[in-house]
């Protein structure tokens, strides 16, 4: 059994744990040409400038604030549409609406991009031509950066709902159905049994979920870096709403080639991460010591 282990950690040996010894670069005047051992060490010099950056505040509100804003909505609406597709009795109708739902998240966010300009165009766009229709103004979306405050939430729902969706389903399925025949006897109607039954099970599932989420709400979307890049359209009048950590490394490298600012962002994050990592997991196994992962 072990044996067989062995290509596995020897994986996340050599792509996951070797790499880190790149983070020395946070701390030092990094020259590709030099390399890592050869760079002058400068301290924390990089994390200074950072935090004295106009934008740190903005970049890191923006990163908490959607974050937060797609846990409680991809979580929530997941296990409303899971319980629904539950309810179907045909198992083919009931396949055939998770393969609909679950779409979106196999389309990068090349296409969605192109798929929300297509609705959001100021002269062809689908939106602004209702609007002119019913002889109302259209709307420059792509200069309005209030707009993007509701959008991309909106955009990381359509997406990523359908996979959690599936996830939650599965748990359901699991579940045996005496506790439901039992509640039926007792006249619970749906709507209570989805409540008092199929919510407290899938319980675990959804603390693992929060938990996992948890660690990566320092992060543009979980990982969905093209979420914040690609809809925007690198729109600039729009960075004050769509700006986020990652956005603005990915910038501060392309732009000014500073890779140990650059570094120290990504090793902020981990860190941050790793502490609400082991917070949630604090906290989660206070709750439910079987829902902790450690």
């Amino acid at each position: 059994m072990y044996a067989m282990m062995l290509p596995g950690l020897l994986f996340i040996l050599v792509i996951y744990y070797l790499p880190m010894f790149g983070v020395v670069i946070a701390f030092q005047e990094y020259n590709p040409i030099k390399g890592i051992l050869g760079g002058k060490w400068i301290g924390f010099t990089n994390f200074k400038f950072l935090f004295q950056s106009d934008a740190v505040f903005q970049i890191t509100f923006n990163t908490l604030f959607y974050n937060l804003i797609f846990i409680i909505l991809g979580l929530g609406l997941a296990l409303v549409v899971a319980i629904l597709i539950n309810e179907i009795g045909n198992r083919f109708l009931a396949g055939a609406y998770k393969s609909i739902i679950l779409l979106p998240y196999l389309l990068s966010w090349v296409v969605a991009e192109y798929l929300l300009f297509s609705f959001l165009s100021m002269d062809k766009g689908i939106i602004n031509q209702l609007l002119q229709f019913f002889g109302i103004e259209p709307v420059q979306w792509y200069a309005e950066p209030m707009y993007w405050r509701f959008i991309l939430p909106a955009a990381y729902v359509w997406k990523n709902v359908g996979y959690f969706a599936v996830i939650f389903a599965a748990g359901i399925t699991g579940i045996s159905s005496d506790y439901y025949e039992a509640a039926k006897m007792d006249g619970a109607n749906r709507f209570q049994q989805a409540l008092k039954i199929t919510v407290p099970l899938l319980a675990p599932i959804t603390l693992t979920l929060l938990l996992l989420q948890a660690g990566k709400i320092f992060y543009a979307a979980f990982g969905d870096w093209g979420l914040f890049y690609n809809l925007p359209r690198e729109s600039g009048i729009l960075f004050s709403a769509t700006n986020v950590i990652d956005t603005y490394v990915f910038r501060s490298l392309q732009k000014m080639n500073d890779f140990g600012m650059s570094s120290a962002i990504g090793l902020y994050q981990s860190c941050v991460g790793f502490i609400l990592v082991v917070a949630s997991n604090y906290v989660i196994r206070k709750y439910d010591r079987d829902s902790a992962l450690f």
